[in-house]
């Protein structure tokens, strides 16, 4: 796509954004990836498209129980990366469209914390975050942040100080049911919203994958901002294949102009 034709789109997207009643966010990998932090099924970088490395073995529940330091030493460089980031172009302007009254909640698959970091204050975190861990014994939870340096330092496997059970990031794995509150109120804004804005995700992982269609047969409009095609883009209103970090300020600077 030509520079002509991604202006063209952009102008399409912030007339729907501009009109909106109720504009949700539905974020996926690609919206941090210029913050340095790796997507999982991208050709370039996907963290899946590694040969040496099986899913299920590193990031499953089973996988975790079974052998918890192959997933402590999978996720180590990832959480190092995670720890170290900063929200990028795309994350502030969604804490922008938010502050000006636009943007209602942000709905992530996202576990790295950039979109509360950067300053949205409804996020819901459909595959959980590295804030807090949970021991997979008692279920005592504890600050997970500090947890994570400790283990970056010493390479440990953390256990808890209460009953000595492993520790585990508050991350959905493979395996695991979504959080309820989070999923429920994920649904409930796609039933809610009239427009909803998708950034940065493939669109393959279920059930989060079942907002934008939620959405959709509540008549809301779609815009997709991509870098890649998704099987959804036939039923979106606006599709732009791009990076979200350098389409979405070009979207708040039409809608300065637009005001």
């Amino acid at each position: 796509m030509n520079d002509e034709d991604n202006i063209h789109k952009i102008k399409q997207a912030t007339h729907i954004i501009h009109t909106a009643n109720n504009l949700v966010a539905f974020t996926g990998a690609g919206i941090s990836t210029d913050s340095g932090i790796p997507d999982f099924r991208s050709d370039v970088s996907g963290l899946w498209k590694r040969a040496d490395i099986d899913p299920l073995e590193v990031a499953s529940l089973f996988g975790f129980r079974r052998n918890p330091q192959t997933f402590y030493e999978w996720v180590r460089p990832l959480a190092n990366t995670i720890l170290n980031a900063t929200p990028n172009s795309a994350h502030e302007a969604l804490v922008t469209l938010e502050t000006d009254g636009l943007l209602t909640s942000v709905i992530t698959q996202n576990i790295d914390m950039l979109h509360t970091r950067a300053g949205n204050t409804n996020v819901y975190e459909l595959h959980g975050h590295m804030r807090l861990t949970t021991c997979i014994r008692c279920y005592h939870e504890f600050d997970g942040v500090p947890i994570l340096e400790q283990f970056l330092m010493d390479g440990l496997v953390p256990h808890c100080p209460d009953c000595g059970g492993v520790l585990k990031p508050n991350v959905i794995l493979f395996g695991e049911q979504l959080p309820v509150r989070e999923l429920r109120q994920a649904q409930e804004a796609s039933k809610k919203c009239d427009v909803m804005l998708i950034i940065g995700s493939s669109l393959e992982v279920a059930p989060a994958n079942q907002m934008p269609i939620i959405a959709k047969r509540n008549m809301a409009k779609i815009i997709i901002i991509n870098l890649e095609e998704t099987h959804l883009d036939h039923m979106a209103d606006v599709v732009i294949h791009a990076r979200a970090a350098q389409i979405l300020p070009q979207i708040l600077t039409h809608l300065q102009d637009v005001v």
